[in-house]
């Protein structure tokens, strides 16, 4: 198993949209690093489910690859913000992903806890200039950030 942190906009695609509706295409990623990080999910792998550009970016919950990466339909579509005219259904550049919930947070993980606790460091989303919506998760780090979520603070 994998672990992964992915990134939305709450006004755009939030974690309570997904745990209404179950599972979601996780489409829209437009960056080749990103791209092949959803190219390597497999079913069953835990994700992060980030909620970035918002009052509180921070991580709210746990969702998981309930299918593999596929073409990105919003490639093809003219009317889409995701639309990429020099993408071809033979040779399709972007992939998504499906998603289901999984669970949710007691607490939102925010990003100034994220970057407080001890251990996460190396954590992928708190490197300078890192903006990738896609990224890998350590197991260690998963498990401290699924700690923290899990636990009442006051």
């Amino acid at each position: 198993m994998q672990y992964w942190l992915m990134k939305s906009e709450p006004d755009e695609f939030s974690f309570t949209e997904l745990k209404q509706r179950g599972t979601e295409p996780w489409t829209g990623v437009r960056n080749y690093q990103a791209r092949n990080f959803l190219r390597q999910c497999a079913v069953g792998d835990q994700v992060l489910f980030y909620h970035s550009n918002c009052d509180a970016p921070g991580i709210v919950g746990v969702a998981k690859i309930v299918e593999t990466a596929t073409p990105d339909p919003t490639q093809f579509l003219p009317k889409s913000d995701y639309y990429d005219p020099k993408s071809t259904p033979e040779n399709p550049r972007w992939s998504a992903v499906k998603v289901g919930y999984d669970f949710g947070f007691k607490q939102n993980v925010t990003l100034p806890l994220l970057r407080e606790t001890k251990g996460l460091e190396d954590l992928l989303i708190l490197r300078p200039g890192n903006r990738l919506s896609v990224t890998p998760v350590s197991p260690a780090h998963f498990k401290l950030i699924v700690k923290l979520g899990s636990t009442s603070r006051k």
